[in-house]
């Protein structure tokens, strides 16, 4: 996914997370947790924080640097890049932004990085340019990859405080469609702060009982309840019901080129 140099998102009035982010997710039972995904489509915490490294040290960040930028600990910082850590939604966010990388790259983080300089890959540019352009092709078929993804083949992040991305694409420019999971007291943030960042939001809650915080108010979403909103509005997700929310997300994120 092509991207341009974003602003880091911005937590209101930071981004939840200390140390706390770090240890929070072990030990920590949780009820109606669904059973461990596939090991072919859950990503590993190792190739995610491999990627976050690769592109912090591409970048000249040293890790100290880093952690001052994010207001949490080096310490944090590590176990997150050696996969014995797992970032919050808000906290993965800012870490995504701060190093101009798309969610899109992160679940593709067993491929090798992408050419932040040129913004985009070579087809992409082809398309840009305007050549070809009166051609048909099928998205996802021109490097052999199939356009329809099964379930078994979703890619998969976990993050902590009970929520799971699945992608429910193989790769489409400036779009995260995703199947998301709030586990039962899941919710994007630690604590009650809200957070904020580039792109526009729409969900569909398909099960349980979503809380969506909007700055000052508050929605509640039920099964077939739908929302939509400008993700730079502070905001906060979380699972207040008694079963864990299953719903479709999209962010659009208009202001890549």
């Amino acid at each position: 996914m092509a991207t341009a140099k974003r602003s880091a998102a911005q937590p209101t009035p930071r981004a939840a997370t200390t140390d706390a982010e770090a240890s929070s997710a072990n030990g920590r039972a949780r009820n109606g947790a669904k059973a461990p995904l596939a090991p072919t489509n859950r990503l590993a915490s190792g190739v995610v924080g491999a990627r976050l490294r690769a592109r912090r040290e591409a970048l000249g960040i040293s890790l100290r640097q880093f952690a001052r930028d994010l207001d949490v600990s080096a310490s944090f910082i590590s176990q997150l890049e050696t996969g014995k850590a797992q970032p919050s939604v808000a906290t993965f966010y800012s870490i995504c932004a701060a190093l101009d990388l798309s969610l899109d790259e992160l679940f593709d983080a067993g491929d090798p990085p992408r050419d932040h300089a040129s913004g985009t890959d070579a087809s992409h540019n082809e398309w840009r340019d305007g050549a070809d352009t009166a051609r048909s092709v099928e998205p996802g078929t021109e490097n052999g990859d199939s356009p329809v993804v099964h379930p078994d083949e979703r890619r998969v992040l976990v993050l902590d405080s009970g929520v799971t991305w699945e992608s429910l694409t193989s790769r489409h420019d400036k779009t995260d469609f995703m199947f998301v999971r709030y586990d039962v007291g899941g919710s994007s943030t630690l604590d009650e702060r809200l957070i904020r960042h580039v792109g526009t939001e729409y969900g569909y809650v398909m099960k349980g009982t979503l809380e969506v915080t909007l700055g000052f108010h508050t929605h509640v979403l039920r099964a077939g309840d739908s929302i939509s909103f400008d993700s730079s509005r502070p905001h906060r997700l979380a699972n207040i019901g008694d079963e864990p929310v299953e719903a479709i997300w999209v962010n659009l994120e208009f202001l890549r080129p």
